[in-house]
């Protein structure tokens, strides 16, 4: 008797718990957690096919991801305490108030994807905050080892341009970008979780005379490669060299921003930094965490839909993390007092070289 009615119960739990995630089916036949968030099936398969390539983990997914951030990070407290207008976050100021923020010196380029995106807000009615988020987690989800990131839909319309100065700069000081990011409710570790965006990144301004050069020699994989390739001793630039903002880098080919450099050195994220090198698990947990905090800064969660279910899951990562051929252990800069780098192997082959990104 006991016996049934323990099964019973079970069985009334099972029901109970089928009909909490009972998922809506959208018009097309797909389903989501919210019937809201279907909207958003058309413009997955749009951007897919004519932002980003086919699918790709290519250029216009890493300016779409520096979108994210530049327009994320406008907002200031600080600034709101003094009774100024202290940005809204995550609201698409920058494809609203183009012509005011676009020419601000941190924004630099970022106008090439701001006019390549106007267009699919225009076509598909959605504001530019939720664009922006959107066209960044799907992205992202492109490249392989990178979480499947979150997405909520709703922020409203831009209402005043981001004020100028609040995106930290490559030639900023370590205290000034921490501050910066403190000020906007990040802490230390967020903000090196944050930079793991560069894992799958290029420079197309920094030099000018090479636009597209990677951070790492991975650009199109979300990996620890970069968080390794900038704890090397740099003996090179891969341009001109002398340009504000960059450093010597290890690999011919390879660009190194000085704030990158410096964080990877820093007392306060050193060991934070090394952290990720040889673990691709916590490197996807606290990306994930740290970008969801980011798309929805100074926006109301509460009045948002979370419609993360639409967004794409990444392939996973094959390899391991690893040194470049024809480096060593002995070209590694140990920055975190408390651990030891890991040791790594070194990649077979000629000493690495790393092509620049192909333009869209």
């Amino acid at each position: 008797m006991a016996f049934k009615l323990l099964a019973s119960l079970l069985a009334l739990t099972a029901v109970s718990n089928a009909a909490l995630v009972r998922k809506a089916t959208c018009a097309d036949g797909r389903t989501t957690a919210n019937a809201a968030c279907c909207v958003l099936f058309p413009i997955l398969d749009d951007i897919q096919e004519n932002l980003f390539d086919g699918g790709e983990c290519g250029e216009e997914v890493h300016e779409s991801l520096r979108l994210t951030f530049h327009d994320a990070i406008g907002f200031s407290p600080a600034l709101t305490k003094q009774g100024k207008f202290g940005g809204g976050g995550a609201d698409g100021s920058l494809i609203t108030f183009d012509t005011i923020e676009t020419p601000f010196h941190a924004n630099g380029g970022i106008d090439d994807i701001v006019g390549v995106q106007k267009p699919f807000i225009a076509k598909h009615n959605i504001t530019a905050g939720d664009f922006i988020q959107f066209a960044g987690a799907v992205g992202v989800s492109n490249c392989p080892g990178a979480p499947q990131l979150d997405f909520l839909l709703g922020r409203p319309e831009a209402t005043q341009a981001s004020p100028d100065l609040l995106v930290p700069e490559p030639f900023d000081t370590v205290d000034k970008i921490l501050d910066r990011f403190a000020d906007a409710g990040f802490t230390p570790a967020e903000v090196v979780a944050l930079l793991a965006s560069h894992s799958i990144a290029a420079a197309d301004h920094v030099d000018e005379t090479i636009p597209g050069t990677p951070f790492d020699s991975t650009p199109d994989v979300f990996d620890s490669q970069f968080f390794i390739e900038v704890q090397l001793r740099g003996t090179s630039f891969p341009g001109v060299g002398g340009n504000q903002g960059e450093v010597e880098s290890p690999l011919k080919g390879e660009i190194r921003l000085q704030s990158d450099h410096d964080i990877a050195r820093d007392s306060r994220t050193a060991c934070e930094w090394q952290s990720f090198v040889d673990n691709q698990t916590k490197l996807q947990n606290a990306f994930k965490a740290a970008m969801a905090k980011l798309a929805v800064t100074g926006q109301d969660v509460s009045k948002l839909v979370d419609c993360s279910d639409v967004i794409p899951v990444p392939k996973p990562v094959t390899g391991q993390a690893h040194l470049p051929a024809g480096l060593s252990q002995n070209d590694v800069e140990q920055a975190c007092a408390a651990t030891p780098f890991p040791t790594l192997p070194t990649d077979a082959g000629p000493v690495t070289s790393v092509p620049p990104v192909p333009p869209s």
